[in-house]
């Protein structure tokens, strides 16, 4: 069966870019970089400017999100006439943005796209992958800088691992919003705004410092237009792509000092090789661009065509498949794992519980139909429930919602798939999920079933590691074979042990735990010893 077509979505602070592909067979070696293989459809690029607002990008204008949802209603129906699954991610403008709710919502509602919203380090991630779909430095230890309108993210990355990533607010229209208002450049402009980005690179320049980097490489409209003017003022003409060009550090100050003279937009629109639908905000992004390379001592970097776009392209269909491109479920359990060691005190009690608590999900998946995705959350769930006991044992379940939702240790998961995470072991003892709960009410309806279904379910696993002695090793689960008195169905969930062990009070804690398995099951659950 021919996988349908996968249309990746890049939601970003200045512009919205997509790209439709065919997908070809993965090779038999999961590492080499070469595995899948895309038929590029088709290639849209809208200038949409969503992070339009002053105030350091806190809210979406009301017209920017009128112009965002019109845009991805567009690029929707272009998805749909090549019958593409529509994978859609929003970087900083929406990251940001108090009022993202409104933007999100609206968009699944009129274009019917679902957004996940990415953390900076995700972000950095899902380059990282496109741009080694584009350069050939695989086996290289690598620096990455991709210059956005809200963000710049800066990795460095070896064999499709990351070893170091940042998100740092220097984005092109960020910039301009603050340094560069006015219709022409005043007096002092260039050079607060170049301070501004040397201080926000400090922290970056220390860590990449220390990793160490053998290639640089930039991705990004800012990092191609100045490619792009770099060759129209060496070489003359333009070029077909600028994929693998090499810019040197006097090619870019020598752009910057030309932007700089072109003291308005009109005049910059002028210059060789501009893009003027980005002349305005170009200054900004550029400087970004030379600082980097004097304060990480890059001599050359090499433009990268390929971006978020292709690595969500990649991340989707190593999603959709179940494959382990660059070991991508490996990668995300061991941030899990990470995490849990951390700051989990009992990491082999948590361990047990998602074992057990998996080991029911499979025997119940025709009762709660949910699939092997869900079944990751579970266990990454199950390993983090108790990490809320670093900060304090009361109300440690709500602490643990806190650490997952806002740690940046989770690499390779969406932020809608942290949220997931954080409720489910936010839901592991106490209270059931209510839609009073704010956080609950938000998700959609078929991601409340699998929040209820899962968190029923881990709250038998981890019942029956009361102790923490290790004593259950195995569940059987079929149907009752008596009657029950209010009509529902039964379910027998009969306990293994370990010989001689007392698992009294693992029995009765699983007993009185047992009622959102039933709520969600549809059935009267009776949980005794083997």
């Amino acid at each position: 069966m021919t996988d349908r077509p996968i249309a990746a979505i890049d939601i970003g602070t200045n512009s919205f870019h997509m790209v439709v592909a065919r997908v070809g067979a993965l090779a038999d070696d999961d590492e080499s970089i070469h595995g899948p293989s895309f038929d590029v459809i088709a290639r849209e690029k809208e200038i949409v400017r969503l992070g339009s607002s002053s105030g350091d990008m806190k809210r979406l204008d009301p017209d920017a999100i009128d112009r965002g949802v019109a845009a991805l209603i567009r690029l929707g129906r272009l998805a749909s006439v090549n019958d593409a699954e529509v994978f859609a991610v929003a970087t900083s403008a929406v990251r940001e943005a108090e009022n993202a709710d409104e933007f999100i919502d609206r968009v699944r509602v009129e274009a019917g796209i679902e957004i996940d919203v990415v953390s900076g380090v995700e972000e950095a991630r899902l380059i990282h992958l496109g741009v080694l779909q584009a350069v050939p430095v695989y086996d290289r230890r690598l620096l990455l800088i991709d210059i956005g309108g809200g963000s710049t993210e800066i990795l460095v990355g070896e064999r499709g691992e990351t070893i170091v990533a940042g998100s740092l607010k220097l984005g092109a229209i960020r910039l301009t919003r603050r340094f560069f208002r006015g219709e022409r450049l005043h007096p002092g402009a260039v050079e607060a705004c170049r301070r501004h980005i040397r201080s926000a690179l400090v922290p970056m320049v220390r860590e990449a410092g220390r990793a160490g980097f053998e290639v640089a490489i930039a991705s990004s409209g800012t990092a191609e237009t100045i490619a792009a003017m770099s060759n129209a003022r060496n070489v003359g003409g333009s070029l077909r792509t600028l994929n693998n060009f090499v810019l040197t550090r006097p090619d870019v100050e020598r752009s910057v000092a030309d932007l700089v003279a072109a003291s308005t937009n009109d005049e910059r629109r002028k210059l060789p090789g501009m893009d003027p639908s980005r002349a305005d905000i170009i200054l900004g992004g550029a400087l970004v661009l030379e600082q980097a390379m004097i304060e990480l001592g890059i001599d050359e970097l090499i433009i990268s065509d390929s971006a978020l776009r292709e690595g969500v392209l990649l991340d989707a269909l190593s999603r959709r498949r179940g494959a382990t491109l660059h070991h991508l479920h490996d990668l995300r359990r061991r941030s899990v794992l990470h995490l849990a060691e951390s700051m989990d005190e009992d990491s082999r009690h948590s361990a047990r519980t998602a074992a057990l608590a998996l080991e029911l999900f499979d025997a119940t998946a025709d009762l709660h139909g949910l699939g092997d995705d869900s079944r990751e959350l579970l266990e990454a769930a199950a390993l983090l429930a108790n990490v809320g006991l670093f900060i304090s044992h009361s109300e440690h379940h709500k602490h643990s919602y806190y650490v997952i939702r806002n740690s940046d240790r989770l690499t390779g998961f969406t932020d809608h798939e942290i949220e997931l995470i954080a409720q489910i072991a936010r839901y592991h003892r106490k209270s059931a999920p209510k839609l009073k709960h704010p956080e609950f009410a938000r998700l959609r309806p078929d991601d409340q079933h699998r929040v209820r279904a899962l968190a029923g379910v881990l709250r038998i696993g981890i019942a029956l590691d009361r102790s923490h002695a290790g004593h259950v090793n195995a569940l059987i689960v079929r149907d009752a074979v008596s009657d029950i008195p209010d009509g529902l169905p039964g379910l027998d969930i009969l306990v293994a042990s370990t010989e001689g062990a007392d698992i009294s009070l693992e029995l009765q804690t699983a007993d009185e735990r047992k009622s959102l398995l039933e709520e969600v099951l549809l059935r009267r659950v009776k949980i005794e010893a083997s």
